[in-house]
């Protein structure tokens, strides 16, 4: 559970449209580092780079020393998609979207044995959801939803974990209930790499941050990249020494 993530002068165009341009980055691992951005920054776009989803026109990724989709089917990478993203209406259980991380795990027959169960029901039992493991997904709350995928992050044992916009539409005890587990997580050695609009937060949650403009602006301590000047680079707005 020391994997990083290496981005090496990635950009990414949609037909005319550059998405990224000239990418380079490091996360390292056993930090949280937070992801911040006007809309339309590219932030998703670097997500979907670094999972393997979108491949740059040039430019290389590496997670953990590998590309992408080896690192994928090697189980290192575990997501936690924006709401938006998922059909809540698919016949799932909390439980069964936990063992999905299990995946990996699974022996020839692909089904659960005693180690696996045991992960799931340890990782439910972080994000405080063991009594609502049977209850259909979508009929979660959003800030339940959110933690049933983070289960789903620390069942799969995965080195690093992407979370985008975690915090949209959460109720405030999950919300602490997720940052304290990303600080927990951090601290067992992983890499958790967090997409974020709640710049007020972010001293809260992260160690340092990236500020990305289709191009990095800034990274460092979040200090540094909430500074003033910083800030006006991105969002092309006076910005006062307290973020606003």
């Amino acid at each position: 559970m020391t994997a990083s993530i290496e981005v090496r002068d990635v950009s990414v165009r949609y037909g005319d449209i550059a998405a990224l341009d000239d990418v380079t980055l490091d996360v390292a691992a056993g930090r949280v580092t937070g992801l911040i951005g006007t809309n339309g920054s590219g932030k998703s776009t670097l997500f979907k780079a670094i999972m393997g989803i979108v491949r740059p026109d040039r430019g290389t990724v590496r997670l953990d020393g590998a590309v992408p989709d080896a690192a994928r089917r090697r189980g290192v990478l575990a997501y936690v998609p924006q709401a938006e993203d998922v059909d809540w209406a698919f016949p799932v259980s909390v439980h069964d979207v936990v063992m999905m991380g299990r995946y990996g795990h699974l022996g020839f027959t692909r089904r659960p044995r005693r180690a696996d169960r045991d992960a799931v029901a340890a990782a439910l039992a972080r994000v405080d959801l063991t009594e609502l493991a049977h209850r259909q997904i979508g009929q979660l709350s959003g800030g339940q939803r959110k933690r049933a995928f983070v289960a789903r992050g620390i069942a799969q044992d995965a080195g690093i974990l992407l979370l985008d916009e975690p915090f949209a539409g959460v109720d405030k005890p999950s919300e602490a209930l997720i940052r304290r587990l990303l600080r927990e997580l951090a601290g067992e050695g992983r890499t958790v790499l967090v997409s974020t609009h709640d710049l007020h937060e972010l001293p809260r949650l992260a160690d340092e941050a990236i500020l990305l403009q289709r191009r990095v602006l800034a990274q460092g301590t979040v200090a540094h990249v909430l500074s003033p000047a910083n800030l006006a680079l991105a969002f092309g707005a006076d910005v006062t020494d307290d973020g606003a």
